[in-house]
This record gives C-alpha cells, structure tokens and sequence, in this order.
C-alpha cells in the first residue's frame, strides 16, 4: 500500500473511542487501537470491516477528529483503517499526544550519528602496538 501522506507519520500506541454508522444507517461505537496518526490521517486497528467512504468520528479527551474511512484491509490481527480527516479536522500534538508517540525521523536521525561518531572514534583510535 502507497502512503500518499504529505506529512510525518507518527507511530503510536492508545485507545480511542470512535463512532461510524453502518450501512443500515445505526451509529456504531468501539473503541480502537491508533496505530499511527499525522496532521491530516490516522490508522485505527479495529474489530470489524468498515466500507469505504464511511464517515468515521475519532473521540479523545479534549475533542473529536472527523474524517472518511479511505482504506480498510484485513492483517492477522484485526482490520486497519486508513482514516483521512476532513480539512477542517486536523490532529495537533497540543490537543490530543498519544500515550506512546514516536517520530520513526529521530531513530534515522539517531542512528546516522551514532554511525558518524563512531567513524570518528575509528580515525583517531591510536594504532595498536607491534
């Protein structure tokens, strides 16, 4: 599956409640696990399939994300939805920071100088003795 996000994406861990209605038009709430999140989507683990297109309500503490469902597959463990906020809708760290939050950008970031030092500490390591 192609991400077409033009933001981050941050992995996360939390539960969230969330609201949809079902193709016989009966609002259905759940809660479900945020697997990732970013300015303008989020990926939901959840029980049951939901269709394309439906109408998808994030519920947290201080407030609500309302978007559309724009994928839905199934993976061993549960379904993954692809929610995309509506434009009026966007997810802000102030508002709502998941109990785990992880920006896959700092482990690179990390890893490229931790790979820069140790290079360094190779070049100026004293040679060994004969």
């Amino acid at each position: 599956m192609m991400d077409r996000r033009i933001e981050p994406r941050l992995l996360c861990a939390d539960l969230v409640d969330v609201q949809w209605k079902d193709q016989t038009g009966r609002v259905r709430r759940s809660v479900a696990n945020l697997e990732d999140i970013s300015l303008s989507g989020a990926c939901l683990q959840v029980d049951r399939p939901v269709p394309l297109g439906t109408p998808y309500r994030i519920t947290y503490p201080k407030g609500v994300l309302v978007g559309k469902v724009k994928y839905c597959v199934f993976r061993e463990i549960g379904y993954f939805l692809g929610i995309e906020f509506e434009a009026g809708s966007r997810w802000s760290r102030n508002d709502f920071r998941p109990q785990h939050l992880l920006d896959p950008r700092h482990l690179v970031n990390r890893t490229a100088d931790r790979l820069t030092v140790d290079k360094l500490k190779a070049k100026v390591a004293p040679e060994p003795a004969a």
